[in-house]
């Protein structure tokens, strides 16, 4: 699959909010079957916010990145499966320090079966109990995407040796590595 161009794969799209968009991003670069993610902004009032009034918590916008993949290579329910990994589901407009509605759990489904595959892997994840406190992903209807702005994209690869890349980005990125380490990109 690296050779086929893009234009002639199979493709769909998931728009996933976890934290930051710089780990979620950084991350999914590396699955196997991604084809591209781009960061940006979803579900909030008002087109086109910049990332100073995302993160002033007024428009209501959660950091997400849009992931395309090719089902045919990574389903929908793997890509949860990481998305669920790399990130704590059970912290409301959280993650770690990141404080704040734009950084809340969400699931932006594109299509009633990934509403239904979103709602059965939390089912099955609650079940397992892998967590002490409950999954709070909010499973969301489509919203307008938009695009962070250019310094956002691919952050950690264009800044490693930032502060916030070393300690809070790596150590998610060496999580998936270690977990996903057969899903990895060759």
């Amino acid at each position: 699959m690296t050779d086929t161009p893009t234009s002639t794969r199979s493709s769909a799209t998931a728009i996933l909010g976890g934290g930051c968009f710089w780990c979620l991003d950084a991350v999914f670069r590396g699955l196997n079957g991604v084809l591209e993610v781009e960061s940006g902004y979803a579900g909030g009032a008002g087109a086109d916010p910049t990332y100073e009034a995302v993160c002033s918590g007024r428009t209501g916008h959660a950091e997400v990145v849009k992931v395309t993949f090719d089902p045919t290579v990574l389903s929908f329910r793997d890509l949860l499966s990481v998305f669920f990994t790399i990130h704590d589901p059970t912290t409301l407009n959280r993650q770690g320090n990141d404080v704040g509605t734009q950084y809340r759990s969400v699931v932006f489904c594109q299509s009633a079966e990934q509403r239904d595959v979103a709602h059965d892997v939390i089912k099955s994840l609650s079940a397992a109990g892998l967590w002490d406190r409950p999954i709070v992903t909010e499973v969301a209807d489509a919203a307008p995407f938009y695009p962070a702005e250019r310094y956002h994209q691919d952050y950690f690869e264009n800044n490693a040796q930032q502060p916030y890349c070393m300690f809070v980005v790596a150590p998610k990125v060496a999580k998936f590595r270690k977990t996903f380490s057969e899903r990895l990109k060759k």
